[in-house]
């Protein structure tokens, strides 16, 4: 990772320009109306960024599907090469007929890790593709960013759950494994339970604060309490954050 930032943003994500006005609509539709404050361009998040004090971004993208990964990834590296505060993780797909051209094209291309989301890949974290692309990361010593925990927009299977970490844990010992979502969303008690004092790292997204979307009583989700987050954040070590 690059040194010298005040505030590093380590989950971010943007659209090209032709579809981020209606990639950012569509988001908020397939979480429940969820409200935008701006669409998900370069140009915006430099922009808002920079008026919030953040001068560092990890930006990643998931592809939903197999096709979408050479392009995504394409997308990233354009969009990344030119501004030195931005590191892409390229995307991969569990059901990619050839993971390991896509990992050349990674290290070729000077991508540091990858990001992987099983909700909406529809595999669990525990597939055995998903192990076979966690351990080739590793053996090339690429970080791997997976989203952890429940979904907002897919509720209904929980496709990352601690249970599934332990297990990849276990079986494939990966180095650099993060868990977005500080561990696992809306699973926090088990998060404490099972994944504090692991080998990975968890990134603090849309894990604690005020949203005031979330705020009201007809919602079910919630963030983390302030003393649950500190909980977390002293089990598993700050460092590790």
């Amino acid at each position: 990772m690059k040194n010298g930032y005040t505030i590093f943003d380590a989950h971010a994500h943007v659209f090209p320009n032709k579809i981020a006005e209606r990639a950012t609509s569509s988001i908020s539709v397939f979480y429940d109306d969820m409200p935008m404050q701006h669409i998900g361009s370069m140009e915006q998040l430099l922009k808002s960024g920079a008026n919030a004090g953040i001068d560092g971004y990890l930006i990643c993208s998931t592809a939903t599907n197999v096709a979408q990964v050479q392009a995504i990834n394409q997308f990233l590296w354009d969009s990344c090469k030119d501004h030195v505060n931005c590191i892409a993780f390229a995307a991969m797909h569990p059901f990619a007929p050839d993971c390991q051209s896509d990992m050349d094209f990674i290290l070729q291309h000077g991508f540091r890790g990858i990001k992987l989301h099983p909700d909406y890949q529809d595999a669990m974290f525990n597939d055995i593709r998903y192990k076979r692309i966690i351990s080739y990361a590793t053996e090339l010593g690429l970080v791997v960013v997976v989203h952890a925990g429940v979904d907002i927009g897919l509720p209904s299977v929980t496709h990352c759950t601690p249970d599934m970490v332990c297990e990849v844990l276990d079986e494939v010992q990966p180095e650099r494994l993060v868990l977005a979502h500080m561990g696992g969303w809306n699973l926090w008690d088990e998060v404490l339970a099972k994944l504090c004092g692991r080998n990975v790292y968890m990134d603090t997204a849309f894990s604690y604060g005020e949203i005031a979307w979330l705020s009201g009583a007809e919602h079910r989700w919630k963030l983390a309490s302030e003393e649950m987050f500190l909980k977390l954040i002293r089990a598993h070590g700050a460092d590790r954050i």
